[in-house]
């Protein structure tokens, strides 16, 4: 089934759509949410949450990409439940370490104080990524969006952690220039 007619489903509020969704969707969102919690339960009560929030949201919302839509409820819910919980050791640190290596790029939550503010660094980030290789930028994007492992990404990409490594250091000495550029930082 593809995402239209799922789209559909919901908008008709049919059950069978969370069982579409579910199946064509399902394994993408655990592995958004298992690589933020590294928490099995944790990760399906979140996967589930997602459906919810889908059910919730559609209508009136009808997203353009329907992965990608389904993909940022289960990051902010995961993200959420991480910070309730507090979880650096049990999460192994990787959310926490990833936030940390972007922070000397964008500064702190904080400092964006308004919508517009974040709306305007949303878009430059998206306009870095877009001038980005499409290796390199699948790099941080796994790395940044997702919280993937490094030892994950460089098997995925067929890279060494140390080529892995360096690539995502070298985006983010980019990406820390052009916001500079650009008058973010």
């Amino acid at each position: 089934m593809d995402d239209s007619e799922i789209v559909e489903l919901y908008f008709n509020r049919s059950d069978k759509a969370i069982s579409e969704t579910e199946k064509k969707y399902g394994a993408y969102c655990s592995r958004i949410a298992y690589n933020i919690l590294s928490n099995l339960q944790d990760s399906e009560e979140c996967v589930n949450d997602t459906w919810l929030g889908a059910w919730n949201s559609i209508p009136p919302h009808r997203p353009q990409t329907l992965k990608t839509f389904l993909g940022k409820i289960t990051r902010r819910l995961s993200l959420m439940k991480l910070r309730s919980q507090n979880r650096l050791k049990r999460g192994s640190g990787n959310v926490e370490i990833a936030l940390e290596e972007l922070g000397d790029c964008v500064g702190s939550a904080d400092s964006v104080e308004a919508d517009f503010e974040e709306k305007e660094l949303t878009a430059a980030i998206n306009a870095f990524l877009s001038s980005l290789g499409e290796t390199e930028r699948d790099v941080f994007i796994c790395r940044y969006w997702y919280f993937a492992p490094i030892a994950g990404i460089s098997k995925g990409f067929g890279f060494s952690e140390s080529k892995t490594k360096s690539m995502l250091f070298r985006t983010r000495n980019k990406l820390r220039a052009y916001l500079q550029e650009e008058g973010y930082i």
